[in-house]
């Protein structure tokens, strides 16, 4: 699973990499649960015929969904779970998740890195991951709409993970005895089709991303510093 990324820094990224206008900086980069960030959906009007809705549009939503199924006196409930990652084996029962995975509402969440612990020396070592050939990841997720206390509506995503116990990288990760995980990694070539999936087809986009395509490395106390500050 994935508690902390990093979002994109640069705006013209957006256009280039994901073919989507970015929206004014959200309040940080350094993205943890809860907070602020972007995702990149398809317009819920794109199914209009009107030319004049984009392929792709750049959202801000809360990292941690809340589904549109949530009735107001569970609103403080479901804003205390940790519904940053979604399970793809299980979202679609899943209470939170299954209204998002049922109406089609796929994203893609931008990422400079992600973060996860390394445990093979007992302790936890903040752990860097990044492209190797530099390009910023494209997260599959899902997206969903809810009323907040005030009953205005207000956008939320989440990001699926699958199983890495075999994978050559990311089961190198984790606690010990924990079941591996890792964030769904989305091919360049495979953001559109993510976005327009059936329900039928969404598990042939929820694979492992090559190992040999990634680039680990420790996070420098210094850096966990700066952060922290």
């Amino acid at each position: 699973m994935c508690s902390h990324y990093q979002g994109i820094k640069k705006r013209e990224q957006m256009e280039k990499y994901f073919r989507s206008r970015g929206l004014p900086l959200p309040p940080g980069a350094d993205m943890w649960p809860r907070r602020l960030g972007e995702f990149i959906r398809r317009p819920p009007e794109w199914d209009s015929g009107d030319e004049a809705v984009p392929e792709r549009e750049t959202e801000l939503g809360r990292w941690g969904l809340i589904s549109a199924m949530t009735r107001a006196d569970n609103l403080p409930r479901a804003e205390k779970l940790s519904t940053f990652n979604a399970r793809s084996e299980t979202a679609h029962k899943s209470f939170t998740f299954s209204h998002a995975w049922r109406k089609g509402q796929r994203c893609i969440i931008p990422a400079e890195a992600i973060y996860e612990p390394d445990w093979r020396t007992g302790k936890a070592i903040p752990t860097r991951f990044t492209r190797a050939d530099g390009a910023p990841l494209g997260i599959a997720g899902l997206w969903d709409q809810y009323k907040d206390a005030s009953g205005n509506w207000r956008l939320s995503y989440t990001m699926l993970t699958i199983n890495a116990d075999h994978h050559p990288l990311f089961q190198q990760y984790h606690r010990p005895n924990d079941e591996k995980r890792m964030v769904v990694i989305l091919p360049d070539e495979s953001y559109t089709a993510w976005l327009n999936a059936t329900l039928q087809d969404m598990p042939l986009f929820l694979q492992p991303y090559p190992a040999d395509a990634l680039i680990a490395a420790p996070v420098a106390k210094q850096d966990e510093q700066a952060r922290d500050e």
